[in-house]
């Protein structure tokens, strides 16, 4: 099997997957008792090679709460066959690392909103003050 590609230059080997199979509790017929078609696939973020110093910490502060021991697992049991929840996992992990170490966006340039929007702003507050007053009782009745 070729390595799990998570984005252009950063692949997972295939070495360090490793995967686990189980009985799963969604369809499958007659043969839901006898074949192990939930995938649990984890991948060791602290042993990899896959990725250098600077991702692997911003893998590891991003992931910190679906980590247990450094190890990253996703599971996989939505579809009856084996295989088609093998491919599920390799993509929900695939994912879940390509999001976890994109680089952060760009901060936030400062700035004042504009004298119109302000004028905006103070108008739409007084329409909806005199639409809130217009619904009062009168003080007569």
């Amino acid at each position: 099997m070729a390595p799990l590609t998570v984005r252009p230059g950063v692949e997972i080997p295939e070495a360090e997957l490793h995967w686990r199979f189980s009985r799963s509790s969604g369809p499958g017929g007659q043969g839901v008792n006898t074949a192990d078609s939930r995938v649990e696939l984890s991948w060791d973020l602290d042993a990899t090679t896959a990725l250098g110093p600077v991702l692997k910490d911003r893998a590891r502060e991003r992931l910190a709460n679906r980590l247990v021991g450094g190890v990253l697992t996703v599971a996989a049991s939505e579809h009856r066959a084996q295989l088609r929840n093998r491919e599920a996992a390799l993509a929900r992990l695939a994912a879940l690392v390509a999001g976890a170490i994109e680089p952060p966006p760009p901060p936030r340039r400062a700035t004042r909103p504009s004298r119109a929007a302000k004028e905006r702003r103070i108008a739409a507050k007084k329409r909806r003050g005199e639409t809130k007053r217009l619904r009062r009782p009168e003080d007569g009745s």
